[in-house]
């Protein structure tokens, strides 16, 4: 072959990287007509939910009290257009081949009614997201006031995408709930499920490295540092030898609990309220009410 002819092997390469059966489940199969996710207008999405959610610190910093109400009517029309899009996409990708599941004729008008339901959210959100921030800043000494806040600290802006992406799934959204927190993963570093369930006046101070899993229950007033992971042990196996999803296998926080940075609790155990979890600990089993766990 001559040296610098490399058709055959880029064919070859080709008809390799083409073989459907060797692909499995790393191909999904378009069908003509289905809308696909994306992620580019998810990012929208998440920014124009910032710009309802914190009216002049995201979107346009020019608004005012006079303005705020065709601001956010106009960002709200935007969202809800591009959330009737992205929703039927999510519905239509999760539809398996070959099922009787709606078509996405179906779908667009489910979508409709999923986002409209969403948007009628949107004031508790905010509501719950006024506490996170209150949380955070009276729980930094270092920060100047909650605008710093809700500018500066990842763990609104991970909140935000997670209080979002959590309505949508408790909805019935599949997939997008996913992305969205994993473009907060992304830009923070914060790991958080949108199945997670968290209460109000919720914070984590810096933020990097802190993972949540899809069971977790926090409570109120809890606080984490960097570096906390709230995961699963080994997952039980079933009778083929494979791990036994969507069974509770993350911890419980109650109320006033305080986890300070790089602890590790891991399975269903229940930390009760007012307990403290010191820095650099492994805790595999429950915390009483009040306990504090620190290293000897």
């Amino acid at each position: 072959m001559n040296p610098f002819d490399f058709t055959q092997v880029l064919t070859q390469a080709v008809d390799e990287l083409s073989d459907c059966a060797d692909m499995k489940d790393l191909f999904h199969q378009h069908r003509q007509g289905d809308p696909l996710p994306s992620g580019r207008v998810l990012e929208d999405v998440v920014a124009l939910c910032r710009a309802v959610l914190f009216p002049g610190y995201y979107g346009h910093s020019t608004v005012n009290s006079r303005t705020v109400e065709y601001r956010i009517g106009v960002d709200v029309e935007r969202l809800y257009t591009k959330l009737c899009e992205q929703i039927e996409a999510g519905l239509c990708f999760s539809r398996p081949a070959g099922t009787d599941e709606p078509a996405c004729a179906e779908n667009r008008a489910k979508a409709a009614g999923i986002a409209a339901a969403f948007v009628s959210r949107l004031p508790g959100i905010r509501r719950t997201l006024a506490t996170d921030v209150e949380a955070t800043f009276l729980g930094d000494p270092a920060a100047v006031n909650c605008g710093e806040v809700i500018l500066c600290y990842p763990v609104i802006k991970a909140l935000t995408n997670y209080r979002v992406a959590h309505e949508l799934l408790q909805l019935g959204v599949p997939l997008i709930p996913r992305i969205l927190t994993e473009l907060a993963h992304s830009e923070t570093g914060i790991d958080i499920h949108p199945a997670a369930q968290i209460g109000h006046h919720f914070t984590i101070d810096h933020g990097t490295g802190v993972v949540i899993g899809a069971t977790c229950i926090i409570g109120n007033y809890v606080k984490l540092y960097q570096g906390v992971t709230l995961g699963a042990k080994s997952f039980p196996l079933d009778a083929d030898g494979h791990p036994i999803k969507h069974i509770p296998r993350h911890p419980i926080l109650e109320d006033n609990v305080i986890v300070y940075s790089n602890a590790t609790i891991l399975g269903r155990i229940t930390v009760g309220r007012g307990a403290t979890i010191g820095g650099n600990l492994w805790v595999t089993e429950d915390v009483a009410p009040g306990a504090r766990l620190v290293q000897r």
